[in-house]
């Protein structure tokens, strides 16, 4: 997938169990953030960072989405626990991770294992890529993702 290419719409469950899908947001931006594992610390201070910029987020009209393989119930816990204003999508069936090939070795304490890349997917309003951020480090990324979308204005 390449800027300018039309997202593929998809669907899946949130964190109340409710289907979301991409073309419920046609009209707006979105963000659509994967993390490896809910409730871990890198993915918990990257969704902490998209919740502190939430109302810069909303007040832009960017419809923010956070991802990982961790099922309903699971997204629901991290959710509730640290008040994330934003829909968490459960792809715990991996369609979506697959999809955009996001299992990828990672080098855990030392040692190899396959884990989601965290990376973030700025789709625009008409439902095409406009950005992928790779290799994503936690810190301070919903403010990169901010300033990018501010570029794009």
């Amino acid at each position: 997938m390449n800027p300018g290419d039309l997202v593929e719409d998809f669907t899946l469950k949130n964190q109340d169990g409710k289907d979301v899908s991409l073309s419920d947001y046609k009209g707006s931006p979105v963000v659509l953030f994967f993390y490896p594992r809910a409730d871990t610390p890198g993915c918990t201070i990257e969704s902490c960072g998209f919740r502190d910029a939430f109302t810069k987020f909303k007040k832009a009209g960017i419809v923010v989405l956070g991802i990982s393989r961790d099922t309903v119930a699971a997204q629901k816990k991290f959710k509730d626990k640290y008040d994330l204003p934003y829909d968490l999508l459960a792809d715990d069936k991996m369609t979506l991770i697959d999809r955009y090939d996001l299992i990828k070795p990672k080098n855990m304490y030392g040692k190899m294992v396959k884990g989601v890349k965290r990376t973030t997917y700025l789709i625009g309003p008409d439902q095409r890529l406009i950005h992928i951020f790779e290799n994503v480090k936690p810190e301070g990324h919903a403010e990169e993702v901010l300033a990018l979308l501010k570029k794009q204005k």
